[in-house]
């Protein structure tokens, strides 16, 4: 007779085990001249902590490649990393939903846990209204604010590492540097695009900080959060967009189901107006590891090269790098 399965850990056993473990002494890898255990919640964040920190440091993430961060529940893995990195950087501004509380907690037993929106002037975030509200998370949108990431990313590091202080200014000058010419690539390449095709219809509000930055109207069925629902008169309100405005494309996104995009395409199509999908858009998760895609730089390249070419734009065939495979 087959054995049942263990049960499934509840939130409150994961807290209690993300607090039975104290924090070791004060960060003894440091202390051993070893490399620091850091640990991110998701991709582009792991990506911060590579442009500050480099070789110098054992990095590694809880979310990869076509995970939603906004639904995402902590496994008994996770609890596992969490009790066993020194430090902890997440993204912020509640991006991680349910894992918030549980970033807290890891906070209040001590050990040091890092926003790496934090860094983020109030004034440059996108604000949501009403009560119980909260700013739009997708801050890396925007390579300028995602720089400020960096540097606070950096500032905390020198803090917890004097030793490697200079280590850490001198790779965050050095990726500032590339990061400074991805920028410009993705202003150059959007300024291409026709202003009445500069409209970029996504599954879920995640592109308000790059509309801003680099000068499209953005346009999500869902909310900032994924798991908002879009309801039927939003669908139908893009669709009649879509027709009247002769939008040429939309786009899917690598970590979101495309079931309301499609939607989209068939509605138009039922007016009488062909849409495309123009590709698949990296939005709260990047490529695979290991791939161009999966770099910070990768991820934005990816973007704007996509959706510039599917809105009429004219960017060079290999992106910012040369380094996109031909589409």
């Amino acid at each position: 007779m087959t054995k049942p399965d263990r049960p499934l850990p509840t939130r409150r056993s994961l807290l209690g085990l993300a607090m039975a473990c104290p924090l070791l002494a004060t960060l003894p890898a440091a202390a051993q001249g070893k490399r620091p255990a850091l640990l991110a919640t998701t991709g582009q964040v792991a990506e911060l902590l590579r442009g500050v920190a480099g070789d110098g440091a054992d990095i590694s993430s809880l979310m990869g490649e076509g995970i939603d961060p906004h639904s995402y529940k902590l496994t008994r893995a996770d609890t596992v990393a969490l009790m066993r990195a020194e430090a902890v950087f997440s993204s912020g501004l509640f991006l991680e939903g349910k894992m918030t509380e549980v970033l807290e907690r890891v906070a209040q037993g001590g050990k040091p846990v890092h926003a790496a929106a934090s860094a983020i002037p109030p004034a440059r975030l996108i604000g949501q209204e009403g009560e119980g509200s909260h700013p739009d998370p997708h801050v890396w949108m925007d390579v300028a604010l995602w720089s400020l990431a960096l540097e606070g990313v950096r500032d905390r590091l020198s803090t917890l590492y004097p030793d490697q202080a200079d280590h850490f200014a001198a790779r965050t000058a050095q990726t500032l540097s590339l990061w400074r010419r991805l920028d410009e690539y993705a202003r150059t390449a959007m300024a291409s695009v026709p202003a009445s095709s500069r409209v970029l219809v996504t599954a879920h509000d995640a592109f308000s900080y790059f509309g801003r930055a680099y000068g499209l109207e953005v346009m999500g069925i869902q909310g900032i959060s994924t798991e908002s629902e879009a309801g039927l008169k939003r669908i139908e309100s893009m669709v009649a967009l879509l027709v009247e405005r002769r939008i040429p494309a939309v786009f899917v996104e690598t970590s979101v189901s495309d079931r309301n995009i499609q939607a989209l395409v068939q509605g138009a199509a039922a007016r009488g107006h062909t849409v495309k999908i123009g590709g698949a858009l990296y939005s709260d998760a990047m490529g695979p590891a290991g791939t161009y895609e999966g770099t910070y730089p990768g991820m934005i390249d990816h973007n704007v090269t996509i959706m510039a070419r599917a809105l009429g734009g004219a960017p060079p065939a290999g992106g910012f790098q040369g380094r996109l495979a031909a589409r």
